[in-house]
């Protein structure tokens, strides 16, 4: 096992959450959520942990409140920014 198998970056699954918890459109094929979770984690910064609980144990509950916030935005951001610059 390798050490980076044991390394996360919090908002990675914050992202997803988030684009989990929207309604899909036509527009949104796989390539598509790819590039929208790359470009939305491009423009946060890292915050990285080993185990998920001691992530949650040492947030406080305004800070997690303002990361979620921050990557709702950031998110639909990335989702304007993958719209305008799609491959032809």
């Amino acid at each position: 096992m390798s050490i980076l198998d044991s390394i996360d970056n919090f908002y990675e699954r914050l992202v997803v959450e988030v684009l989990e918890g929207m309604p899909e459109h036509e527009e949104w094929t796989e390539d598509f959520t790819e590039d929208v979770v790359c470009v939305a984690l491009n423009r946060l910064p890292p915050r990285y942990y080993r185990h998920s609980v001691d992530m949650v144990f040492y947030l406080a509950d305004q800070e997690m409140v303002e990361m979620k916030q921050r990557v709702r935005e950031v998110v639909k951001d990335a989702m304007e920014f993958v719209l305008t610059h799609q491959r032809a």
